[in-house]
């Protein structure tokens, strides 16, 4: 059985890539920052399917270069899940910054000497972003401008995160190479496994679904179900026409947070609200919100990604987006009422 290494195994995502690897087949060594945390995990995959002793762990710290080495011992593969993200712009950028570089390094580093075949990183569509600040179409080669006026410090995070390890894979010593593949989402949805509502995503829908959010801002981008980014993760593992290549992982047209909302009002969750803020207010407001202020890129502009080339090399089609809006809301309504 082939063993993967998962870094951040308590994130969101995290956790829906460990339920993927194990539906196929794969054992899974999960890496924690706090090992107090496996026994929550243990028993929230438990009630998705039978662990059947797969399912190990190791202790990690993205910014420590303690343990890295073993954690890799036996593996085969490795997907590099963990980086930082709150949904609100730090006093100091490097908050997100180091920990997405260095934690990056440290994974492909270690992978390297351990004689792994292949890592896939969790990047973002934040990394296609241009100069943030206006609607542009992604694809595989668009990258955001890091210097730009209106760049969040977790798009540079992920931009210069990814940026490394590209130059990495380039500059490594091609005897026995390190394979590497790049996942980019969107704004991610759908189920949560763990109950957690603290998180940007599932934070979103508690607010949305409680009232507590009475306007939405004026922006649009492909949104990613997190069942189809855990899926690309593991088929790209060993997917050989996939080496060495970037895949957006999301819908196939640039939704609003409208119409996400639209979608859930029309579906009988009656507090939440579709009304528009308007882009001044905003623009204004985040100066003073550092919420508003991560957001700053996003308003009044679409940003739309190309997944032809992750349809086409992995033989998938993305989550409706109706299905992802309305079983994220089940889930997270679910997880309210606990």
């Amino acid at each position: 059985m082939k063993k993967v290494l998962l870094t951040g195994i308590s994130g969101y995502i995290g956790q829906h890539c460990a339920l993927e690897l194990l539906k196929h087949g794969y054992s899974v060594r999960g890496s924690l920052r706090n090992l107090s945390k496996k026994d929550s995990i243990i028993s929230d995959l438990s009630n998705e399917l039978d662990l059947k002793g797969n399912l190990e762990f190791c202790q990690l710290d993205l910014l420590k270069d303690d343990g890295w080495d073993d954690a890799m011992e036996g593996c085969d593969y490795v997907l590099h899940v963990a980086s930082p993200f709150i949904n609100k712009e730090p006093k100091d950028e490097n908050v997100y910054i180091r920990p997405a570089v260095e934690g990056t390094q440290r994974a492909l580093k270690s992978a390297k000497k351990a004689g792994i075949k292949r890592m896939v990183l969790t990047s973002s569509m934040v990394s296609m972003l241009g100069d943030a600040n206006q609607s542009i179409q992604m694809n595989q080669s668009t990258w955001t401008n890091t210097e730009a006026k209106n760049v969040s410090a977790y798009a540079k995070s992920k931009t210069l995160a990814e940026q490394s390890a590209w130059k990495f894979i380039k500059e490594q010593d091609k005897s026995n190479p390190l394979e590497l593949v790049v996942v980019n989402p969107g704004p991610v949805f759908g189920p949560t496994l763990s109950g957690d509502l603290t998180g940007a995503s599932m934070g979103m829908y508690r607010d949305l679904i409680s009232g507590k959010m009475p306007m939405l801002p004026q922006a649009a981008i492909n949104m990613s179900d997190v069942r189809d980014i855990a899926k690309i993760h593991v088929l790209a593992l060993e997917n050989k026409a996939a080496n060495g290549q970037r895949y957006i992982v999301a819908t196939e047209k640039a939704y609003s947070f409208q119409e996400m909302a639209q979608i859930m009002k029309n579906n009988g969750y009656d507090k939440v609200s579709t009304k528009l803020a308007p882009n001044f207010l905003l623009k204004f407001m985040a100066n003073f919100n550092r919420d508003l202020k991560s957001m700053l890129g996003f308003i009044g502009n679409t940003y739309t990604g190309d997944v032809g080339p992750t349809m086409k090399t992995f033989d998938w089609k993305p989550y409706e987006f109706e299905s992802t809006v309305l079983d994220t809301a089940k889930s997270v309504q679910e997880a309210m009422k606990k």
